[in-house]
C-alpha cells in the first residue's frame, strides 16, 4: 500500500488516483469501486452516478489538473471528501493558486491533496496555501518530505496557514 503524508503524519493511502490513458474519453471511463480520485473531466461526465455512489456510503474525490478552474466545483464542494491537485512537473506552480482559492475564497474544509511530481522542497510552501495531504513521489523519501514541513519556524507573508503577516504580528 502506498504511504502519504496527512495532517503531519505518514499514513497508508486507501485512495486510488484514476488517470485517463492518452486519447481516452472521460465519458467512456468505468470508475472503479472504492475510494477513487477522479479527474475533473470524469467528474463532469459521471457526476450523477458518482453522487449516487456517495449517497450509498462511498467516499468521493476529484482531482484538478493545472489548467482546471477550481470554481467549477463550487456547487458540489461539500460532496468531496478529497480534492487533489495535480503537479505534472514540479516547476508548474498553478496548483498553489488553486489550493489557495479553494481554501480562502471558496471555503473548502475537506482534505486537500497534492499529487503528481510532489517533492520535499515544495512541502512547506504547499502547506502554507492549504494542502494538508501530500502524495510524495515514490522515488523520494517520505520521511525527508515529512521533516521538510518544519523547514522554517516563522513566515513573513500572510497565507492560508497564517493570514497575518509577520510585521503585524510583531507590532502586536
Amino acid at each position: 500500500m502506498t504511504r502519504i503524508i496527512k495532517n503531519g503524519q505518514i499514513v497508508n493511502d486507501d485512495w486510488q488516483v484514476l488517470r485517463l490513458a492518452e486519447g481516452q474519453a472521460a465519458a467512456e471511463v468505468k470508475v472503479p469501486a472504492g475510494k477513487v480520485l477522479v479527474p475533473l473531466a470524469v467528474w463532469r461526465a459521471h457526476s450523477d452516478e458518482l453522487i449516487q455512489r456517495k449517497h450509498h456510503g462511498n467516499d468521493l474525490g476529484v482531482w484538478l489538473a493545472p489548467e482546471d478552474d477550481p470554481s467549477v466545483l463550487l456547487s458540489h464542494l461539500q460532496e468531496f471528501a478529497v480534492i487533489g491537485i495535480d503537479f505534472p512537473v514540479f516547476r508548474d506552480g498553478r496548483g498553489y493558486s488553486s489550493a489557495f482559492l479553494l481554501r480562502s475564497r471558496h471555503g473548502y474544509k475537506g482534505e486537500l491533496r497534492a499529487i503528481g511530481d510532489v517533492l520535499k522542497d515544495q512541502m512547506f510552501y504547499l502547506a502554507r496555501v492549504g494542502f494538508d495531504t501530500f502524495a510524495v513521489r515514490e522515488d523520494k523519501s517520505i520521511d525527508d518530505a515529512l521533516a521538510s514541513l518544519k523547514d522554517f519556524s516563522e513566515v513573513y507573508q500572510g497565507s492560508v496557514d497564517q493570514p497575518v503577516p509577520y510585521f503585524r504580528r510583531r507590532a502586536a
